[in-house]
């Protein structure tokens, strides 16, 4: 089985890696930025905007992993072409080379304005993006919806929270994702047919958004961030539900920080 990840030099990427090696199974690394393949890889430097070249790295490939694209908000014109033309590219390569299956980085910033209740974030929440970057999730969820709706490719997308090593603020205590939690979500998704918008996050102690439809899928986080609970609350206080960032799914993303006025102009 041959797999390609996209954005294979980012974050989520570097993390995912060895933790996605197995007998049998090939991981083609794609990334604009030039990366060393290890045993079991392939690497490809290539910009997931170029049809040409998206459509040749989608060779002998069984399966997409795709996490290419801007990872914190950018200004309008950045999001458009890389996170939200870019999603086009990779499905529509996938879709012209014969790929049925892929797995879509989506986030919680698709969703970022819903408010914390008493019950947990439900799956398939319709969309309240946070930010320009909120959007282009949005938007990959859409078109992945599309290209299993109209071309019967199996996706799944993944509103991911916050997948580090370990959480790194008390908030995190809700959202964390592990590392080891992550593969095991990436690989039920990689075996899932239909199409699914699933929460990425592990089987916290403090988490508030839904495991029903990883589950459904095969899903079965088994980390929890509140081994880490007592090091970050004597660090950064207990936190309050009720308190900017812990009271919107999206957190500090729906703070004034990421008004428009407020971004950069450059990429």
């Amino acid at each position: 089985m041959r797999i390609l990840m996209t954005g294979a030099a980012g974050g989520v990427g570097t993390l995912l890696r060895p933790r996605l090696a197995r007998e049998g199974r090939v991981l083609r690394l794609l990334d604009v930025v030039p990366l060393e393949a290890g045993p079991g890889e392939e690497a490809v430097t290539a910009d997931i905007t170029d049809p040409e070249a998206m459509e040749a790295a989608m060779d002998g490939v069984d399966a997409v992993l795709h996490l290419g694209g801007h990872s914190v908000e950018q200004p309008w014109a950045d999001i458009l072409q890389i996170n939200i033309n870019g999603t086009y590219v990779v499905l529509e390569a996938a879709r012209r080379t014969g790929v049925r299956h892929v797995v879509l980085a989506s986030s919680n910033h698709a969703v970022g304005f819903f408010p914390r209740g008493e019950d947990e974030a439900p799956d398939y929440l319709f969309p309240r993006p946070d930010t320009f970057y909120g959007v282009s999730k949005v938007t990959k969820e859409a078109l992945g919806s599309l290209y299993h709706d109209r071309y019967g490719m199996h996706v799944t997308c993944l509103r991911i929270g916050s997948c580090f090593e370990r959480p790194r603020d008390v908030r995190m205590l809700s959202t964390w994702l592990s590392p080891d939690d992550c593969a095991r979500l990436v690989e039920a998704s990689l075996a899932a047919g239909g199409f699914h918008v699933v929460w990425g996050v592990s089987a916290n102690t403090r988490r508030w958004w839904s495991l029903e439809e990883g589950r459904a899928i095969g899903y079965e986080p088994k980390d929890d961030a509140e081994m880490y609970a007592d090091k970050l609350i004597a660090e950064y206080g207990e936190p309050d539900p009720r308190e900017s960032p812990h009271s919107l799914v999206g957190g500090a993303f729906c703070g004034p920080r990421y008004d428009v006025e407020n971004l950069t102009t450059g990429g």
